[in-house]
């Protein structure tokens, strides 16, 4: 475990951005802005607008700026600490953390090659293929590409490059595949077609830099939806989650150990949500790595970490902490 730097921090929350789950991520800032604020921190919120303007709060429209102005600039030097609490394109994919890597600011989670490499699910599974952890089968389609797969009904669609279910489709024959594939390039150019896996979808959550350690394994339930979708996400009463995940002892430690290899072999740090599946036979399956996961007090990283003895409040201080001693220990480098 890190220590924690003595003291109350400055810390910057970044909250908003242009993509579709801004929301989203509204909702995950104010729970950590509150946590906070009760630790004994001092907390800036900086907002990013759809149109992807930053302001502080009770800026006027004349504030706003495409990219930081002097009184956001000012808030994000005068930092601490930055904390991200930003979900997909433009925030959690390496743009927004090279902008403070620019600035010479700490901030939480993932760095910029992390961050671009996990938002690419094509890319981020050839790296872990690369490392030999077992992940779910796909083929990618770009622009111009023949329209089609390998695979038996049904099939998983989705936008490399987006979150929160967002342009995932389920399809069951060639009409509905179609239909998913154009939906999925209306959100991005580089489409993943995935193999149904039969099996229990499970979510670790992992912590820390150097040796991360992974939480109990949790299991997802959708209830009366078909698969975890956007509404099973958001949605009152759309799923629950089982902690512990109903998985054997086996199973349980090869999710474990599989999450902890992918967070690892993408060079992530801070935080992570890992999704698996267990397939039928037990074969334990890498899908997916969120660098920013949803982060309010019953979010499923927050709840798989509660689980495994660590309560928000304490997360929250050990992710400040892993910023601040990441920056300290890239300070020592030269450039």
């Amino acid at each position: 475990m890190n220590p924690t730097r003595a003291g109350a921090l400055r810390v910057a929350v970044l909250l908003g951005g242009r993509s579709s789950e801004h929301d989203i991520s509204v909702a995950s800032a104010s729970a950590v802005i509150g946590a906070l604020t009760e630790l004994g921190h001092e907390v800036v919120p900086i907002e990013i607008d759809r149109d992807g303007a930053w302001s502080l709060p009770g800026a006027p429209a004349s504030a706003r700026a495409a990219l930081p102005g002097p009184e956001v600039s000012a808030a994000l030097l005068g930092a601490d600490v930055v904390f991200p609490v930003l979900h997909g394109p433009f925030g959690e994919d390496g743009t927004v953390q090279g902008l403070l890597e620019l600035a010479g600011v700490p901030y939480v989670g993932a760095g910029v090659t992390a961050s671009a490499l996990c938002m690419d699910k094509d890319l981020f599974k050839t790296v872990l293929r690369d490392h030999g952890i077992p992940v779910t089968r796909n083929i990618t389609l770009r622009p111009g590409d023949e329209v089609a797969h390998p695979y038996s009904y049904p099939v998983f669609v989705k936008p490399a490059r987006l979150g929160s279910s967002v342009g995932i489709s389920k399809a069951g024959d060639d009409a509905t595949f179609r239909a998913a594939v154009a939906l999925a390039f209306s959100h991005d150019e580089k489409v993943l077609v995935e193999e149904f896996v039969d099996g229990i979808e499970v979510e670790v959550g992992v912590l820390g830099s150097r040796n991360p350690e992974s939480s109990l394994p949790g299991e997802i339930v959708v209830g009366d939806h078909e698969w975890y979708d956007y509404s099973a996400k958001y949605d009152e009463g759309g799923m629950d989650l089982l902690i512990p995940a109903r998985i054997g002892p086996g199973e349980a430690e090869s999710a474990r150990a599989c999450a902890v290899r992918a967070f690892v072999a993408t060079e992530c740090e801070g935080m992570a949500r890992v999704d698996l599946f267990v397939a039928r036979d037990g074969t334990v399956l890498v899908n997916e790595l969120n660098t920013i996961p949803g982060f309010t007090g019953t979010s499923v990283y927050a709840r798989l970490f509660e689980a495994s003895g660590v309560p928000y409040p304490t997360l929250l201080e050990r992710l400040l902490a892993l910023a601040l001693a990441r920056h300290d220990r890239r300070a020592c480098l030269s450039f």
